[in-house]
């Protein structure tokens, strides 16, 4: 493409510009949050549990420690917010790992 046809000069000459119109991306609104929400375990170790959010989340051991001990002592933490799909995803992730999580939309 010659750069007149890039900058939308008109090359027949009158010196008239061309409007380029790009066609627009439909609008995607973000999808509704949903929280996954951590459940007090008392079978399995604390470490177990960490090391667990750590390897199915984002979270790093520090954040995920405290969610764990939050749940631990209040008997439930919210350890993120995310799309359904995704929510359940986790969902079925956590229990494979028989660790008890909900999800609920915000």
């Amino acid at each position: 493409m010659s750069n007149d046809q890039e900058t939308g000069r008109d090359r027949d000459g009158d010196g008239g510009t061309a409007t380029i119109t790009r066609p627009q991306r439909p609008r995607v609104d973000r999808l509704p949050p949903w929280k996954v929400l951590l459940h007090n375990d008392d079978v399995n170790d604390v470490l177990y549990v960490v090391d667990t959010i750590v390897h199915l989340t984002a979270l790093p051991r520090q954040e995920a420690t405290i969610r764990m001990l939050e749940a631990h002592q209040s008997g439930i933490a919210l350890l993120v917010e995310t799309h359904r799909e995704h929510a359940e995803l986790l969902q079925e992730q956590f229990e494979s790992k028989q660790l008890t999580v909900t999800i609920e939309p915000e």
